[in-house]
């Protein structure tokens, strides 16, 4: 048997996935692979580094203040850089060096499980995996959301968020060869979406049925030897809204860690008999 933790995108929704982490490992359960998405391959990536301690290392920086400093500019400096770029507000840098600092080694090779994130090539407009060479990069190309931050170069070719191609990756797991998957996604999908009322609603709404489409298509074509969990987030069940693209505002970190915590906790209680 092999077993893989798939860690979705989502941005700041990403402390879910913390909760769901340290649940995971009270229960004992241990990963063979990781594949992420997005602030899913931020938090795979310190999952594979130091599976025993990732949810206690990822609980102190979501709670702490490196990703607050990642994008610490004010209104005006981010005006001033999309003034100045044309294409985003932030600069990427503060993000790669807080990975730099707090991921151990530089390659994937020196992660102590083997780990996938996928990032959207924008040359060949499709899928790209890393899964060896310089981790930090393909991790910040996994990442790289469009607007919020710059396309980000890896070997010549030019590369954004992974959440754009692939999710939820849980048909990359199955064809690395797990027979038990854990997804851990972001709340989204346990949100029902109704029909968009506001300008800003459309391309969310819009977003959410390409990201779950592709995501129950997956589920559906799974081989029958193969089962997946889908931990519950324990979050609010509203449609998508401005709340998440609000990437700076960590009031409710603390609350959404807890929140997946308790309910991925009773999830695997219940699916382990006790």
């Amino acid at each position: 048997m092999q077993t893989a933790f798939v860690l979705g995108g989502g941005g700041v929704l990403g402390a879910y996935e913390v909760g769901m982490l340290r649940a995971l490992s009270q229960a004992g359960i241990r990963p063979d692979v990781i594949v992420g998405t997005s602030v899913g391959a931020i938090n795979g990536a310190f999952v594979a580094a130091d599976p025993a301690r990732a949810a206690a290392r990822l609980g102190e920086m979501w709670q702490g203040d490196a990703l607050r400093q990642a994008f610490s500019e004010n209104l005006w400096g981010r005006a001033a850089r999309l003034a100045r770029s044309g294409t985003h507000l932030h600069s990427i840098e503060p993000l790669r060096r807080m990975l730099d600092d707090m991921l151990p080694g530089g390659d994937f090779a020196d992660l102590e499980l083997p780990f996938h994130c996928v990032a959207a090539s924008i040359e060949r407009a499709s899928a790209r995996w890393f899964s060896s060479g310089p981790i930090v990069p393909a991790v910040l190309a996994s990442c790289a959301v469009p607007g919020l931050l710059p396309p980000v170069e890896v070997d010549g070719e030019h590369y954004f968020d992974g959440g754009l191609v692939d999710s939820i990756p849980v048909g990359r797991a199955v064809a690395l060869g797990a027979d038990t998957v854990y997804v851990l996604h972001v709340g989204r999908i346990e949100r029902p979406l109704t029909v968009p009322r506001r300008p800003w609603e459309v391309g969310l709404v819009a977003f959410e049925i390409a990201r779950r489409h592709r995501f129950n298509e997956e589920m559906a074509a799974l081989p029958g030897n193969v089962t997946v969990h889908v931990l519950p987030a324990g979050g609010d069940r509203r449609p998508p809204d401005l709340s998440q693209l609000r990437y700076r505002d960590k009031t409710k970190v603390g609350a959404s860690i807890e929140r997946a915590y308790e309910a991925s906790a009773s999830y695997l209680a219940e699916l382990a008999g006790y």
